[in-house]
């Protein structure tokens, strides 16, 4: 299980639209269907990966306790499914459902949309502000398989509060760490500029 830890990027920049299929409604969402009026929280998963299956429970709480707070949320599956089939629209339908997922999870089967937002490994965070700025690209909490570090969602509730708040977020930002997304073969991360 090799680590890829998040793509460092200057924050600031704006939410990269996005049009993809959500499998669950079979509807197609974009960045505005999505957003919250106090900000929005964009998390590239996937189905199979134990970075992700070790934090799903603490995800769920997560937008569970700040969905109501005016903050959206997504999570975006991009990985390669031809090699990855347990990655597969239809096995994230059985995901979401397993987990009572209460936000969006959208495929994103071009790679186009994991590319845009420069994401790098599963999970990988964006938090964007009320302007649609990005102010964190970071973990979700010092937990790791196999660290015993407790899932807490500490550094990314943190980064909410402040934004309820009002207040500044730290730019003191510990990537996140996880299995590197499954980029397909005549692909893979290239430059968006």
């Amino acid at each position: 299980m090799a680590e890829t830890p998040t793509t460092k990027i200057s924050l600031g920049f704006n939410a990269p639209d996005f049009l993809l299929p959500d499998p669950i409604s079979g509807k197609q969402l974009n960045y505005s269907q999505i957003k919250g009026k106090n900000g929005t929280v964009v998390m590239f998963i996937c189905n199979h990966c134990p970075y992700v299956i070790h934090v799903i429970e603490e995800l769920v709480k997560l937008a569970n306790d700040y969905i109501p707070k005016g903050i959206g949320f997504v999570a975006i599956s991009s990985n390669d499914i031809v090699n990855y089939p347990q990655d597969s629209p239809e096995k994230m339908k059985i995901h979401a459902a397993k987990w009572s997922l209460p936000f969006p999870y959208l495929y994103d089967e071009s790679q186009e949309v994991a590319k845009a937002y420069q994401a790098a490994c599963t999970p990988d965070y964006n938090i964007f502000n009320e302007e649609d700025k990005a102010v964190y690209r970071g973990q979700l909490d010092d937990s790791r398989p196999r660290n015993n570090a407790p899932v807490n969602g500490k550094d990314l509730r943190e980064a909410l509060d402040n934004i309820l708040a009002g207040q500044v977020i730290s730019t003191n930002q510990k990537p996140s760490v996880g299995c590197g997304i499954k980029w397909k073969k005549d692909g893979g991360l290239k430059p968006i500029f």
